[in-house]
């Protein structure tokens, strides 16, 4: 795994720097205005964080980290890139909002952070960059104090099965644990067409069922799991932005895009 994870991790370090110039994506002034990187879903159902200590898994440069500081959470990021979490860390002393961030592996946090946490969160785009959701699971227990939940919001497998094809929407690719998955291109979801030095990256594919058993193995309960048919970003050509601000392919209100899962620790 040394050699995928070194792969992946310069491959984010670099793609900070191209993510910062990324306004439609990320657009960093308008996040030092004052706006909010949180979606509704998240916030209605992840529910009021004042007071409640927060630990965000896999946060990139902590733009939802912030923002749930900005809530009221005692909120601390953990991201594996160095690059990601000292733009975090600058972020934050800028805006006073009091987050806390840790440069860590998921799998390596257990000896890298202390204490306990009310919420564990994570989302949108994380879960294909472990190898070992097993492994995930024991960590988001380890770190949950009894009573707290774990909260996920996330890009659902069945949407990573399907191709815009002249015919329609047609199942490409498998939806069963396959990896890794090696993939090489310039540019990223926030930038497809920024020109990077390291291209390559390793993914992971992973059923509902491998995270559902994962937290149920690591103890956790889960409390609910929705499926939604809409996407945070224009997933397929084929897909239309609403006026909500979702993305949606016309006439296929039955597929899912999203899901996200809540899981309590007794």
């Amino acid at each position: 795994m040394d050699g995928y994870r070194q792969t992946n991790l310069a491959r984010w370090d670099e793609l900070v720097g191209v993510h910062t110039r990324a306004r439609d994506t990320y657009d960093l002034d308008a996040f030092r205005a004052g706006r909010s990187t949180l979606q509704p879903i998240e916030i209605e159902e992840v529910g009021d964080v004042r007071g409640k200590r927060l630990l965000h898994l896999q946060c990139h440069f902590g733009m939802d980290t912030i923002s749930w500081a900005r809530q009221g959470a005692a909120a601390v990021g953990v991201d594996f890139s160095a690059e990601a979490i000292s733009l975090a860390r600058r972020l934050d002393e800028d805006l006073g909002t009091g987050a806390k961030f840790v440069c860590s592996d998921v799998y390596d946090l257990p000896g890298k952070l202390e204490g306990a946490f009310d919420i564990v969160f994570t989302s949108y785009g994380v879960l294909c960059w472990l190898s070992d959701l097993a492994a995930w699971g024991k960590v988001i227990s380890h770190f949950l104090s009894p009573g707290g939940f774990f909260y996920i919001v996330e890009l659902h497998p069945v949407g990573g099965m399907l191709d815009d094809r002249d015919e329609g929407l047609v199942v490409s690719e498998p939806y069963f644990d396959v990896g890794p998955i090696e993939e090489t291109r310039d540019g990223s979801y926030a930038d497809p067409s920024a020109v990077v030095e390291h291209k390559t990256s390793y993914q992971w594919r992973h059923s509902l069922a491998d995270v559902v058993n994962a937290l149920a193995d690591s103890g956790l309960r889960v409390a609910f799991l929705h499926e939604l048919p809409f996407s945070t970003f224009q997933w397929l050509p084929s897909m239309v932005k609403g006026e909500d601000g979702w993305w949606r392919v016309p006439g296929h209100d039955n597929v899912p895009f999203l899901f996200s899962l809540k899981a309590s620790k007794p």
